[in-house]
């Protein structure tokens, strides 16, 4: 499986997993610094900053915000 950048510690580690009978989301870890992020892959919109379909909506125990998995941007989320 590829790695993304951590969009907390900017580290090559990023990556996922599924598991459906624990939650429906699609669960984020970096092997690096042990950042935890969620993603409901219903979320998925295109990036304003590279203008590809790769941006997710993600969350963490102390906010959300969108990712661009492509060009690693990330936007928050104001609730």
């Amino acid at each position: 499986m590829a790695t993304q950048i951590c969009p907390n510690c900017k580290s090559d580690s990023f990556t996922w997993s599924i598991d459906e009978e624990e939650s429906p989301l699609t669960k984020w870890g970096c092997y690096e610094c042990g950042y935890i992020a969620f993603e409901d892959e219903s979320l998925e919109r295109e990036c304003s900053n590279c203008h590809k379909k790769t941006e997710s909506k993600l969350e963490d125990n102390l906010k959300k915000y969108w990712w661009c998995s492509n060009c690693n941007r990330t936007t928050n989320v104001d609730d």
